[in-house]
């Protein structure tokens, strides 16, 4: 019995001698706890700071054809859905329009019917063409929001003048009296016909799937590279290098080879399984699919590299491997567009790679094409800057070894 006394005795004291090393271990690096502790909250202050909840109203040109007697005033249509649409131009130019749609400079096309007073007469309801262009189900839905408030509006304009005509439709408007309209149609005298024009349907998982693709390359690389310098240094790898025959620059780039190899090996099978397997389309070019994923790859080495470089032990370099996750979850665009928050909160947006491979791979995939091909300039560019700045750190990493 007092030997199972002493040996828990002494278990409980080496337990013990373990939990405060480790205390000490975290003590003494101040950077783990500030990373720990500031990181999630400024992420969250960040957020909160920067979300306006806002979402623009759709950029919207009516069509109006040349033999219709509608207005073609842009001030006669905005109170047709106030804070859903944004009449941007009038213009009897439907295939112009039609194009500008497709091309994304606007964003809802509204189509005046050409004989709304005839079909009236004769007792049918006047069609209005209504299209977008959304492969995200959520501006789907707003979409077709705003379209059924546009119709309600109507509606209520046309039966307020039949009201004060005394639910007659009369002289001035549709030419001569008319009677005998059937009371669904003096109830809604107007309807949509709509049309998303997307090459693809705003399904969840074809819009969420190549969002998770480039949350999880741009993850993956990081994580790979963001212990490898520090355990060079703890390991005492530096002081080699220090005085081998080998240059920063050779170091860097042979490390980014490595890890490149090892993050595109497991793109490419992600990247397969997700349109053979799940089913996600690939309208654009496969040789662009790839250089989207080399890119997303080149500049998220770059951020696991420079973190690596700068942690001062593999604990804060995993939480701040977490930190980026965690940003990029809330500011890429993953859950809620960037267009959402303000504009200082977009540029620190726009500085995670992960936000512009999100949208490059949903229009490569989705639409066939990349519509801003400015974000790949941009990959490249954070890419860069990321390589040179992981550069400089490793020379003065190397120079301080002893």
């Amino acid at each position: 019995m007092g030997d199972l006394v002493q040996g828990t005795s002494h278990s409980i004291v080496r337990m013990a001698s373990f939990t405060g090393k480790e205390l000490r271990e975290v003590i003494r690096r101040p950077g783990v706890l500030l990373s720990l502790i500031l990181g999630p909250f400024l992420v969250m202050f960040l957020f909160g700071l920067g979300y306006s909840g806002f979402r623009a109203p759709f950029a919207t040109e009516i069509v109006v054809p040349t033999d219709s007697d509608f207005s073609r005033s842009v001030e006669d249509y905005e109170n047709l859905a106030p804070g859903r649409l944004d009449i941007s131009q009038v213009s009897d130019d439907r295939d112009g329009a039609e194009g500008r749609l497709r091309d994304g400079e606007i964003d809802l096309l509204v189509v005046v019917p050409a004989n709304s007073a005839a079909e009236l007469r004769e007792g049918r309801q006047t069609t209005i063409r209504v299209a977008w262009n959304q492969v995200d189900p959520v501006y789907d839905q707003l979409a077709t929001l705003a379209t059924q408030i546009l119709v309600s509006t109507l509606n209520a304009e046309i039966i307020e003048r039949a009201a004060a005509a005394g639910i007659t439709l009369v002289e001035g408007e549709l030419g001569a009296e008319v009677t005998g309209i059937p009371p669904g149609v003096i109830a809604r005298p107007t309807t949509a016909e709509t049309e998303n024009v997307a090459p693809t349907p705003p399904a969840v998982l074809n819009f969420f799937g190549p969002a998770v693709f480039a949350l999880v390359i741009q993850h993956l690389a990081i994580t790979l590279t963001a212990l490898s310098m520090v355990r060079e240094r703890l390991s005492g790898q530096m002081d080699r290098f220090r005085v081998a025959p080998v240059t920063s620059m050779e170091l860097l780039v042979g490390k980014y080879i490595a890890y490149a190899v090892l993050s595109l090996a497991v793109s490419v099978i992600v990247g397969v399984l997700l349109v053979s397997v799940l089913g996600i389309p690939l309208l654009g070019s496969i040789g662009m699919f790839i250089g989207i994923i080399m890119l997303l790859t080149f500049a998220s080495l770059g951020f696991g590299l420079l973190i690596s470089l700068v942690a001062d032990s593999e604990r804060q370099a995993v939480q701040l491997s977490m930190l980026m996750l965690l940003a990029s979850v809330f500011f890429s665009g993953f859950v809620l567009p960037v267009s959402d928050f303000v504009q200082w909160m977009r540029y620190i947006a726009y500085a995670l790679p992960v936000t512009h491979g999100i949208s490059a791979l949903q229009d490569l995939m989705l639409r066939g094409r990349v519509v801003d091909t400015w974000m790949l300039a941009a990959l490249l560019g954070i890419g860069v800057v990321l390589y040179v700045g992981s550069l400089l750190r490793l020379r003065r990493v190397i120079r301080t070894a002893d």
